[in-house]
């Protein structure tokens, strides 16, 4: 009687995981390992890609959805097919799926939207962040993803950047504590656990995703994609602390910059990417490029492809977010791998970490969704999450016209109030850029609540409330009978370079609504953006009350029930707020500093 043949190494759980790397590494045709090395957007990724080419690796662009108002178990049917493709292959290695789950898993309609970064920031608080991080991996796996391509980790040196709000601030020290979003994420490593070694704590986290590696946050001007100009000495003490913190929690992945540095590609650049980060920091997970960053590494982009790819790969990027035409780039990889330009030690590297991680992160073990999941996505319990954090990141900017006159907090009871303004009744521009697409929307796009409801629901039975989203003439001749006003204005959505800004004015006319409503009624500010902006005089002047509320998601409860007094204000800035845009960059470290308000600055709003 034949016996049961036995496992492979690689097929086999408690086999240690350098063992079932070399193991499966051993058993891998080129073909096989550049398909690992390949990562496509979910609209191409069709049957035949995993059979004839045996894609690594999947992820969907902002906005890209199965359809519209998919849900988490929408979501989790469309990856479980792409998985079972894979795993149909001849040595069923699975994909790992990745996705911008940056405030929560923000693609989905009905998860948790969380803050943006800069509000966690103000938080000051690593183990919320690390809370979130943990709500996060779970929603994100009820939907079928392995991998959060989170966090921003940038180091903030200008506020015109479009990525202000994926920061958690201007400081080396502040931007290194909230890096406890991986181990919330990944789950937290025991003691023993080497540094550089990727770590994913079981079938209820996520790969982490530590970005952009290196010296996005200080490109000239804030350009988004631009250079930062600065010594080594200055890279080591800016804007590397962060990623030595992520490291240390064993975070899997990092995603290399779109910047340059002092004018080289940073997803060119052997020193920053090899020799710095894998060897002198030692890095055992992989390397990952930006979407289509490989395109960007000549001029036009995508011209001279094949020498972009021999260029990125040899200065060390072992995954290729190709995203749409990877049959040329596994065409131009096989080329370069069989000319000796790119060397055979150099795949067989991206490929053992690559393996690594998804050993790793048990994708062997647990390679689909976890459909026990799903009742966690939006949960009450993340909700309250959400609403903890928004209350912890407010930042009140002033009380009162008069130190012994405070504004806030505000009557509950008060007869009649007015609530207006673009901000006060969008769930969209709450939550800003990254949310069901890329760049963010207007309205009510999720499950959530608006600044309006959190008001009409914390006031007393016999409060009215008045809203309109531009006051009228009509209304705001009425000023005698209004108590107080709330006017919330602020930032639209954007992200990535439609957010650079050379103005940072509030748009629509937002300090003139204010100056207009607050020239006849005591009026309190909520500023909904995702950076400082431009506070003229008179809005600074006449309002009463002003309060930097960042892009606070989908809790707005958080924000009712720190004006109305339940909770006392916490948030302390986490950038310095300029005075004109004149002024910027602006930097705390050195005798010029001249802030509107500083570093840290944040009142209280209960008596000393």
């Amino acid at each position: 009687m034949v016996g049961k043949e036995e496992p492979c190494v690689y097929q086999t759980p408690d086999a240690p995981v350098e063992a079932r790397v070399q193991d499966l590494l051993s058993r891998m045709t080129l073909p096989e390992k550049i398909g690992q090395m390949t990562q496509i957007e979910r609209t191409v990724a069709s049957p035949a890609a995993f059979r004839d080419f045996f894609i690594g690796s999947v992820l969907n662009a902002g906005g890209s959805a199965p359809f519209e108002d998919a849900k988490s178990s929408d979501w989790a049917d469309m990856i479980d097919g792409f998985q079972r493709s894979a795993l149909a292959s001849r040595l069923g290695i699975p994909i790992i799926y990745g996705t911008d789950a940056v405030h929560g898993n923000n693609n989905v309609y009905g998860a948790t939207v969380f803050c943006h970064n800069i509000a966690l920031g103000a938080t000051r608080d690593a183990d919320l962040v690390r809370r979130i991080g943990a709500a996060t991996a779970l929603e994100a796996r009820a939907s079928g993803v392995h991998w959060a391509f989170a966090p921003c980790v940038a180091v903030l040196g200008d506020p015109r950047w479009g990525r202000s709000y994926e920061c958690y601030g201007e400081d080396p020290g502040l931007v290194s504590e909230m890096t406890s979003l991986v181990s919330g994420l990944q789950g937290e490593p025991p003691v023993e656990h080497p540094n550089g070694y990727p770590f994913v704590a079981g079938s209820n986290k996520v790969v982490a995703c530590a970005k952009h590696f290196v010296g996005d946050g200080g490109t000239d001007k804030g350009v988004n994609e631009g250079n930062t100009i600065a010594s080594y000495e200055d890279l080591e003490k800016i804007h590397i602390p962060p990623y030595l913190k992520c490291l240390a929690q064993g975070v899997s992945t990092v995603m290399a910059s779109y910047s340059s540095w002092n004018g080289s590609n940073v997803h060119s650049n052997y020193f920053l990417l090899t020799e710095v980060l894998k060897e002198k920091l030692g890095f055992k997970g992989f390397i990952v490029s930006d979407w289509e960053g490989l395109d960007r590494l000549s001029d036009p982009w995508g011209s001279n492809y094949r020498n972009c790819v021999q260029t990125a790969v040899n200065a060390g990027i072992d995954m290729v977010m190709v995203p749409f035409k990877y049959e040329q780039f596994i065409q131009d990889m096989t080329d370069l791998v069989e000319s000796g330009e790119i060397p055979m030690a150099r795949v067989n590297d991206a490929v053992e970490r690559i393996l690594r991680v998804k050993f790793v992160a048990g994708l062997f073990e647990h390679p689909l969704s976890d459909r026990s999941l799903l009742g966690t996505v939006g949960c009450k319990e993340h909700r309250e999450l959400g609403r903890e954090a928004v209350r912890k990141s407010l930042v009140l900017l002033k009380n009162g016209k008069h130190a012994d006159k405070p504004f806030l907090p505000l009557d509950r009871n008060a007869k009649r109030i007015l609530v207006t303004g673009t901000h006060a009744d969008d769930l969209g521009y709450q939550c800003g850029g990254w949310t069901k697409t890329w760049f963010g929307l207007s309205g009510r796009i999720t499950i959530g609540t608006t600044l309006l409801d959190a008001i009409k629901a914390a006031v007393g039975d016999n409060t009215e409330v008045v809203y309109e989203k531009t006051p009228s003439k009509e209304t705001l001749a009425l000023n005698e009978g209004f108590s107080y006003a709330i006017v919330a204005v602020g930032e639209s959505p954007y992200a990535e370079t439609k957010g650079d800004s050379s103005e940072l004015i509030i748009p629509f006319n937002g300090s003139d609504i204010v100056t207009t409503v607050a020239e006849r009624i005591p009026t309190l500010v909520m500023l909904i953006s995702g950076r400082p902006v431009v506070l003229e005089p008179t809005v600074l002047e006449k309002t009463e009350s002003l309060v930097a509320a960042w892009l606070p998601g989908t809790e707005g409860q958080g924000m009712a029930e720190v004006i109305f007094g339940d909770y006392d204000f916490e948030g302390k800035l986490p950038v310095s707020w300029f005075k004109t845009v004149e002024h910027l960059p602006l930097n705390a470290r050195t005798n010029s500093y001249d802030p509107l308000f500083p570093l840290g600055f944040g009142l209280s709003s209960k008596p000393v």
